[in-house]
């Protein structure tokens, strides 16, 4: 097989370690770093109004083929055939003729004889796909170069390394490499636009821990809780219950030999302490003053209320963009998490409980969004969806096993949205993108799908290829669904 063309991974290096330890620390840049940004950057300084792209990750590789599903006869027979193995547990769902099936919906754009649905779960994105603000993109996955089924079973061009498996298709997805990359494409998307905030660290914010999706060459993810940022804390007030050893503390952080890796380390933690400052000042508050708390969502299979963490993550990302202008912010990128969707196992019951919460913490922030602060941000802000990879179409008895392409929603005011983007792939086995039990060779790359929000966002096309180093062996750069 000819050689992987992605990008190496770059060598560990003095300003690389002391950016970690900056992200360990809360903080989201070293000196060098915010040195680089200064420098300014044509893109950055043009940017004068505020735009965000909010990445939610779905960890575990979601089934796309029970999230997004075909409903013509021909699709549904299949579906049928395959998905339903007669069992209590089996991952067959209701749908076409059936009482209380799946959720139609009716993109602008025909795709010749076929008809399509959502996941019964999802009534609230189907609201937003009906209002035009969601729409799918079909069968994106992580390539290198476009492959037909020929060439990826003789292995005559390259293809992205380590298939099938999650933690190197995670970092893929995010990165464009396995395991073990340094930057991903929301880090050098934030690069580009660095130097046009005013404070360089909350480019790129993470309310999901770490994550490679965030990091640049140049910026390094910020992450936050839900309540704001790590704190690095009693540096002030009483520590063992004495004011003198927060002094003692304080005096310990602040203090610098010759040392130049202990001089950073100090002004790495000096500048935590003042972003957690800055950050807590300028970001709204949760709740009836600030930011309305997310209504808990019912759980399909007890209808039980309970809270979704999806959806208080997407809180906190909201309290920062409302504290955009103190923060001097004029482009962010931000990451969420949902976690559980490797489900090999139980998967009908799983699967329900987890489309719930995407949908519902979509229609939430949605709603925050439309009047935050007394504006409509929503056609500022544009969220997507992305994953490990897709499943298989054929049931292993309760669940699905790893697959390769899946299908993705983007949504947001600037969305061309009620319509699926790319040809939606057939439904069943041995067809001419099935790689094995009904898993999709993908027709869309992740490269296309992140460059086409890369352009909204405002990242030149002359500089579309330091994000997506892969995007010139595509033939098109632009998917259409951003407005």
């Amino acid at each position: 097989m000819p050689p992987s063309s992605f990008p190496p991974a770059a060598p560990i290096s003095r300003r690389r370690f002391l950016g970690s330890m900056a992200a360990l620390a809360g903080s989201a840049a070293t000196p060098f770093a915010l040195n680089l940004a200064a420098m300014g950057d044509a893109a950055a300084q043009s940017a004068s109004d505020y735009k965000a792209i909010v990445c939610i990750f779905l960890n575990g590789g979601n089934d796309a083929f029970n999230t997004v599903l075909a409903t013509d006869t021909a699709s549904w027979s299949q579906y049928q055939r395959l998905r339903n193995t007669g069992a209590s547990d089996s991952i067959h769902l209701p749908g076409v003729g059936e009482t209380g099936g799946v959720l139609p919906i009716v993109p602008d754009t025909a795709q010749a004889g076929r008809s399509f649905a959502l996941h019964p779960s999802m009534a609230p994105l189907k609201d937003l796909f009906d209002a035009g603000r969601a729409a799918v993109v079909a069968n994106v996955g992580t390539l290198v170069q476009p492959v037909t089924l020929a060439q990826y079973k003789a292995k005559s061009v390259a293809l992205p390394p380590k298939l099938f498996s999650h933690n190197d298709q995670q970092s893929i997805w995010q990165s464009g490499q396995p395991e073990g990359a340094t930057t991903g494409w929301g880090g050098r998307i934030g690069d580009v636009f660095a130097s046009g905030n005013a404070n360089a660290m909350f480019t790129t914010v993470s309310a999901a821990g770490n994550s490679v999706f965030l990091s640049g060459s140049q910026v390094r993810q910020f992450q936050v809780g839900q309540s704001g940022a790590v704190a690095i804390r009693n540096t002030s007030g009483y520590l063992f219950s004495s004011p003198a050893g927060a002094s003692a503390l304080q005096a310990i952080i602040n203090e610098a030999g010759n040392d130049p890796i202990e001089q950073e380390q100090v002004a790495v933690v000096q500048r935590a302490i003042a972003s957690q400052t800055l950050l807590s000042g300028a970001m709204l508050a949760a709740g009836p003053t600030g930011v309305p708390n997310p209504g808990t969502y019912v759980n399909p299979n007890t209808g039980v209320a309970a809270t979704n963490a999806l959806a208080v993550q997407l809180q906190t990302v909201a309290r920062i963009i409302g504290g955009r202008n103190p923060l001097g912010a004029k482009r962010q990128v931000f990451y969420v998490t949902l976690g559980g969707f490797d489900t090999h196992d139980r998967q009908k019951v799983l699967h329900a409980d987890l489309m719930a919460r995407l949908a519902h913490a979509l229609a939430y922030f949605d709603a925050t969004l439309a009047s935050l602060q007394g504006a409509d941000l929503r056609r500022q802000v544009t969220t997507f969806t992305a994953s490990d990879f897709g499943r298989t179409f054929t049931s292993n008895g309760d669940g699905t096993d790893h697959g390769w392409g899946a299908h993705h929603f983007v949504v947001g005011g600037a969305v061309r949205g009620r319509d699926i983007y790319g040809a939606f792939p057939a439904s069943g086995l041995g067809h001419e993108l099935d790689v094995g039990s009904g898993s999709l060779l993908p027709t869309t790359s992740v490269d296309q799908y992140g460059a086409t929000l890369a352009r909204w966002f405002g990242v030149p096309d002359n500089r579309l290829a330091e994000v997506f180093p892969n995007l010139g062996n595509f033939s098109r750069r632009d998917l259409g669904f951003m407005a």
